[in-house]
């Protein structure tokens, strides 16, 4: 977990020295960034919440995703988290967000989707949208750890110049 904290650590300087304000929006990590972000001390400056949306109802309700959205292509696509973050970002006071949506396993997973598929967005208010299906592989604490490090390393990425 020390890569973890170093990597929230450095993300949070970022954030901080850019004036930016993260949100997050989680549904196979279960909060697992959040908890990344917050575990740095000072994160209240810029951490604003996190929405740990595991039902498709907590996502329709908490972040407008469309029952559309979620009956044409299921929770684990790249349109439900495009959705997710730009839901987290307009139900929040954030400027930057983060959302992940995935099958951890050990069950969950179809021929289409197997097991270890996570789709991730990344945006801001300034109009950047960033969106990737990855395939991680392990069992299912090892999915999300990776899912969690990939959602910081590319805020990171995208900060750091």
């Amino acid at each position: 977990m020390e890569s973890l904290q170093n990597l929230s650590q450095q993300l949070g300087e970022l954030l901080h020295q850019h004036g930016l304000v993260l949100t997050t929006a989680e549904s196979c990590t279960g909060g697992g960034v959040a908890s990344a972000v917050t575990d740095i001390a000072g994160s209240s400056a810029w951490f604003d919440r996190a929405f740990v949306t595991y039902s498709n109802e907590a996502k329709m309700e908490m972040l407008g995703v469309r029952e559309s959205t979620l009956q044409q292509y299921g929770a684990v696509s790249e349109q439900t988290v495009e959705e997710m973050v730009l839901g987290a970002l307009a139900h929040s006071r954030a400027n930057i967000g983060v959302s992940i949506s995935g099958i951890a396993g050990p069950g969950g997973g179809s021929v289409d989707k197997p097991v270890g598929t996570v789709c991730l967005a990344w945006a801001d208010k300034n109009a950047w949208l960033k969106i990737e299906t990855l395939k991680f592989d392990g069992d299912r604490e090892q999915v999300r750890y990776q899912a969690v490090e990939t959602a910081l390393k590319v805020l990171y990425e995208k900060l750091k110049f």
